[in-house]
């Protein structure tokens, strides 16, 4: 077992898988403590008042997060697609209190890119981990989900990855993992299926020099002695 306490923020079901479901599979095999929080319902605004749909989500993202090592699933109730219309102060109340909880050494969050509901997990984010003497977050990364990050106009975006991680070993999990989302997969060339998924993955191999990468931003890292 590890003493790392590894905290993921998506903005919907199917976020993390998306961006760095290799990565959080490595977390899981080296013993770290992993918690995925899901910040909005994640179908609230596409399938109003449906039930059966929210509960296939739900159902979708415990099964994936469980196939890559982790049953530390926390899903939250803000409205899918519409976080942009709270208070900020609302939405960094819910972001601060998972941060508290678990006392996370190391924090990922969903880029801030086209999509306000990532740009808005974003900025929560980066108010709940402030570097104050008492905060327990070192290090501080973003990742990018497909089907997002890359669709961003180049004048909004700042996604220009300095952090790796090969998950050469991982890769069939994630997609594996992603399968569960049958509610969020599309047919190739769209970006949320296997062959995307494994394509993305060996490009940004290509990349560091090895057969699957995925990438990150680094925002903020304080190294210890």
């Amino acid at each position: 077992m590890s003493d790392r306490r590894v905290l993921i923020f998506a903005a919907h079901p199917d976020d993390e898988i998306l961006g760095m479901g290799g990565t959080i599979a490595r977390h899981a095999d080296r013993g770290d403590a992993v918690r995925i929080c899901c910040v909005t319902d994640g179908s609230s605004t596409q399938y109003a008042n449906d039930t059966d749909i929210l509960l296939q989500k739900q159902a979708e993202a415990r099964k994936a997060a469980a196939t890559l090592g982790v049953t530390d699933y926390v899903h939250l109730d803000l409205p899918d697609m519409r976080l942009d219309t709270l208070p900020h102060v609302e939405v960094n109340r819910v972001v601060e209190r998972q941060v508290a909880e678990f006392q996370p050494d190391t924090v990922y969050c969903v880029q801030a890119d086209v999509n306000l509901d990532h740009r808005t997990v974003f900025s929560s984010v980066a108010v709940a981990t402030r570097p104050r003497p008492e905060q327990p977050v070192r290090r501080v990364l973003t990742y990018a989900p497909t089907s997002s990050t890359e669709w961003t106009p180049a004048p909004e975006t700042w996604w220009v990855p300095n952090w790796f991680v090969d998950i050469s070993a991982t890769l069939e999990r994630k997609l594996e993992a992603f399968r569960h989302y049958r509610s969020e997969w599309r047919e190739w060339p769209h970006p949320r299926n296997d062959r995307a998924l494994r394509v993305h993955a060996e490009h940004w191999g290509t990349v560091v020099g090895c057969p699957a990468a995925e990438p990150f931003v680094l925002v903020r890292g304080i190294a210890l002695p």
